[in-house]
């Protein structure tokens, strides 16, 4: 059995100085990173490291999903691969720890999907993702209460207590009043420069990685001649608002339009991890082994890229 196996970050299509590019280039486990030429036509290449086997095979890999730590370092060097390679070529992403047992299983298993990955190479030529998230940040205190008129008996704790509890509510519901104001603004904006709007869960609980309340948590796919008019105009979207925030990331390789909208992650939750050419998958979000063009990114921004952790 090799001691080594083939991680496959991205499908790219030829471009001029991409071999010279790559041959410089460290991927997930410090592996070389190089190209793997698809036989299937259209110019189409993997990009692929050989990493140790005894980290990257199945049992290996599901232990690894619980060391965040060794979860962030492949996310970081996954996603600097394909950051890399996005400013020479258009890229399509792979699932994070997209692992098959040697180069020719890689090869045989995308050239089977070489038509359909074409289509979407063509569709991102030229365009980033942008992702757009909106926060409702409320005051910590209610706005201050009117003085009681002159004369007056002391107020209760109770009437007190749900006198602030109203103030409260009110100021909540105007903030996200606010932000729906500012996602009808946001979604104008992207009807008329962006090509395709992906929608991700919102962050909550151990997601959550900025204050307040996260209600919106999109990305759109941008063309990069549009890119400029499409951030001004969406940082200026809670502008007038109370209570929100606006928060914008990118340009970014397009992690979350590599799969055509609507189309489903084949795999079922009792497909067995391994079970075809492939070692596993080590998507967090994962329930098997499923389609490799999956989506990369447990939300918009690409894993170990938060606010606060870019390296």
């Amino acid at each position: 059995m090799s001691d080594r196996v083939s991680y496959v970050y991205a499908v790219v299509r030829e471009a001029d100085g991409l071999e010279e590019a790559v041959a410089g280039l460290s991927g997930a486990a410090g592996a070389p990173v190089r190209l793997r030429p698809l036989t299937g036509g259209d110019g189409l290449s993997l990009a692929v490291s050989s990493v140790p086997s005894e980290d990257f095979r199945e049992e290996a890999l599901k232990r690894h999903l619980e060391d965040l730590r060794w979860l962030e370092a492949v996310a970081r060097a996954h996603h600097g691969v394909i950051e890399e390679l996005s400013a020479l070529t258009t890229v399509l992403p792979l699932r994070l720890a997209t692992v098959y047992l040697d180069d020719e299983r890689a090869t045989n298993a995308l050239d089977a999907q070489s038509e359909v990955l074409a289509q979407r190479l063509s569709h991102l030529a030229a365009h980033v993702e942008w992702g757009v998230k909106i926060y409702v940040e409320p005051s910590a205190a209610p706005a201050s209460q009117p003085a009681e008129p002159a004369g007056s008996e002391d107020v209760s704790p109770g009437r007190a207590y749900l006198r602030t509890r109203r103030a409260q509510r009110t100021v909540r519901d105007t903030a996200h009043r606010s932000a729906r104001t500012a996602a009808e603004r946001i979604e104008e904006t992207g009807r008329r420069y962006a090509a395709d709007r992906a929608r991700h869960r919102v962050q909550q609980g151990e997601l959550a990685t900025a204050p307040g309340e996260n209600v919106l948590n999109d990305a759109y796919l941008v063309p990069r001649d549009r890119a400029e008019e499409f951030r001004d105009e969406v940082s200026r979207a809670a502008d007038g608002l109370d209570g929100v925030r606006v928060e914008l990331t990118g340009p970014w390789a397009p992690y979350s339009f590599a799969t055509p909208p609507g189309t489903a992650d084949p795999a079922g939750a009792d497909d067995p991890v391994g079970t075809d050419d492939r070692v596993g998958v080590a998507d967090p979000d994962s329930t098997g082994t499923g389609d490799p063009l999956g989506s990369t990114a447990r939300s918009n921004t690409p894993a170990g890229t938060e606010r606060g952790t870019e390296p």
